[in-house]
């Protein structure tokens, strides 16, 4: 049977007919229009208490990602990991130390202390002078630079070496425990952060469209200052030296020995990854959502 070739086809799209005036033009008049109305008050009150929500919810949001974690794990830590770290390290183990770095720390400062107190005794004698000091003077011993518990110095200074060491294994005992307390209270805070981010699903969307809304509502210029900014924070020419201090404090909050090896290997590495990240943001993302900032940001950074 003969079909009119003319008549369009089921799948094909209808075409929008091009008018004189350009669409903008008419939806730009639309808006006018609107707001000539007394229906626009409506519009408007509606925008703000959306615009409103969206400020309440994203506020509360992240201030409760921040400081819940922050108040659950101080209150885990101070009335739980903390009785009962220090009731079963000092009741269930002998050691005064976590690990053979900080034993190695804590001999170090008392072989400090008694260098400090060899130097003391031999220039001002008369603060250890005791009724035997002349016996004690030979030049033999004013020669000799060894530890104190082979020379026959007064018992004075022998007080003051154990005074000292007791002072450190009580320092270092607790900083052991301290170590452990502050591992698990992180890993507590984390799985309280993870548990607060599958329970608040609905506000962190709202707090993501809110943050991306305020980034894209900057200018150009100050887009690509931020971008700078971070970039040269984290990958600039000075941010080994950062990383270093963030590596040491990681470090010494868990007890961990200083390895200089793996600190030069974290610090040679992971510079170098984040700005390869950067760098493919950018061109894969950042190109295709704001171009304008790309051009900006080329034209500053060179």
């Amino acid at each position: 049977m003969y079909t009119n070739s003319s008549t369009p086809s089921q799948n094909q799209k209808p075409i929008e007919p091009v008018g004189i005036i350009p669409r903008s033009i008419i939806r730009t008049l639309n808006r006018f229009r609107l707001q000539l109305f007394p229906t626009s008050n409506s519009l408007i009150l509606q925008e703000f208490q959306i615009s409103r929500y969206q400020v309440l919810v994203s506020v509360q949001c992240l201030l409760s990602l921040i400081f819940i974690p922050l108040l659950v794990t101080f209150l885990a830590k101070t009335f739980l990991f903390f009785p009962l770290t220090e009731y079963i390290w000092n009741t269930q183990n002998e050691d005064l130390f976590l690990n053979s770095y900080l034993e190695k720390e804590a001999l170090a400062e008392l072989q400090d202390f008694e260098e400090q107190l060899y130097f003391e005794y031999f220039v001002s004698p008369s603060t250890y002078e005791t009724p035997n000091w002349a016996s004690y003077q030979t030049e033999s011993t004013i020669s000799t630079f060894q530890s104190f518990s082979t020379l026959n110095f007064p018992e004075i200074l022998k007080s003051e070496i154990q005074k000292k060491t007791l002072e450190l294994a009580t320092i270092y005992n607790q900083k052991s425990i301290e170590a452990i307390i502050n591992l698990f209270s992180d890993f507590f805070s984390f799985g309280t952060f993870a548990l607060l981010v599958r329970t608040l699903k609905a506000q962190i969307i709202i707090l993501k469209s809110f943050l991306l809304e305020s980034i894209y509502s900057l200018s150009d210029t100050s887009k690509s200052f931020l971008l700078i900014l971070v970039t040269d924070l984290l990958v600039g020419f000075h941010s080994p030296r950062g990383w270093e201090l963030f590596l040491e404090l990681v470090l010494n909050r868990f007890g961990f020995p200083h390895d200089e090896n793996f600190i030069f290997l974290f610090v040679a590495t992971l510079p170098v990854l984040l700005d390869t990240v950067f760098k493919y943001w950018i061109f894969r993302y950042l190109n295709k959502i704001s171009p304008s900032t790309v051009a900006t940001y080329h034209a500053m950074i060179e």
